[in-house]
């Protein structure tokens, strides 16, 4: 049996005329923490809404924790039930509090009771460090504990594997630190994660490997010490000189 949570090969996926992606391979190990970093564009949020389908391939093979999502035959809902996702936005019900949040689709999906639901909810709030907001309301938290509700809702889903897009872009800067907290916390307990973002520390301190994305391709792929640190792809290091150093010009 194979120990990859997720394996995607051949994947393309075009709107209309324009290819965004062109051929993805990538297979991510169980307990593995990859990265995807690369340009606005590149295709790097398609890749990881192409995982659970929330996109639909247009070629290609997507498999998650041994279920192929891109099968016409497969039981679609049952597969993405062990699917996690958080998105930029943090899509709380604004007229739920925090712990209903939490367990509605624990609820609806998985046929939990309330009283099971609530504590898987409690236990995920308290893992994220919002055990006291259990009844608070979206409105009534900052951005930043709004994210890590939405980090707790996709938790007590029991994901077998977390997709991050870009989870801290809606934040402001002194909130980011507290949501990539709890995503260092995850990668610490051995969770599965893709995560598509553009904080560089983050991946350069808790990937297990970055795959640097550009126009729906993978130009290089490695440990953060080799991708990020010693990039040998000129896109790559036209790309992070960029990023690690905005006023810093690079010819094409």
């Amino acid at each position: 049996m194979s120990d990859a949570v997720v394996e995607i090969s051949g994947l393309r996926k075009s709107f209309g005329q324009q290819e965004v992606l062109r051929g993805i391979d990538l297979r991510v190990a169980r307990g593995e923490v990859v990265c995807v970093i690369g340009p606005s564009g590149s295709g790097k949020s398609t890749l990881l809404r192409c995982v659970n389908l929330l996109e639909e391939p247009t070629a290609g093979r997507v498999v998650v924790d041994g279920a192929e999502l891109t099968d016409p035959e497969v039981d679609l809902d049952a597969a993405r039930r062990h699917i996690g996702m958080v998105f930029q936005q943090f899509n709380l019900f604004t007229h739920l509090r925090v712990l209903d949040n939490l367990t509605v689709a624990q609820r609806k999906v998985l046929r939990r009771d309330r009283a099971e639901a609530e504590a898987v909810a409690r236990r995920n709030l308290d893992r994220v460090g919002l055990a006291e907001k259990a009844d608070a309301m979206p409105a009534q938290l900052s951005g930043g504990q709004q994210q890590r509700v939405a980090i707790a809702r996709a938790l007590s889903m029991d994901p077998r594997v977390m997709l991050f897009d870009e989870p801290t872009s809606a934040l402001d800067p002194e909130l980011v630190g507290d949501v990539l907290g709890v995503m260092r916390g995850l990668a610490d307990e051995g969770m599965t994660m893709l995560v598509v973002t553009h904080e560089m520390q983050f991946a350069r301190e808790v990937a297990d490997r970055v795959l640097f994305v550009d126009d729906g391709r993978v130009v290089e792929q490695g440990a953060p010490s080799e991708v990020i640190a010693a990039p040998k792809e000129p896109r790559t290091r036209t790309f992070l000189a960029r990023v690690l150093d905005p006023t810093h010009t690079v010819p094409e």
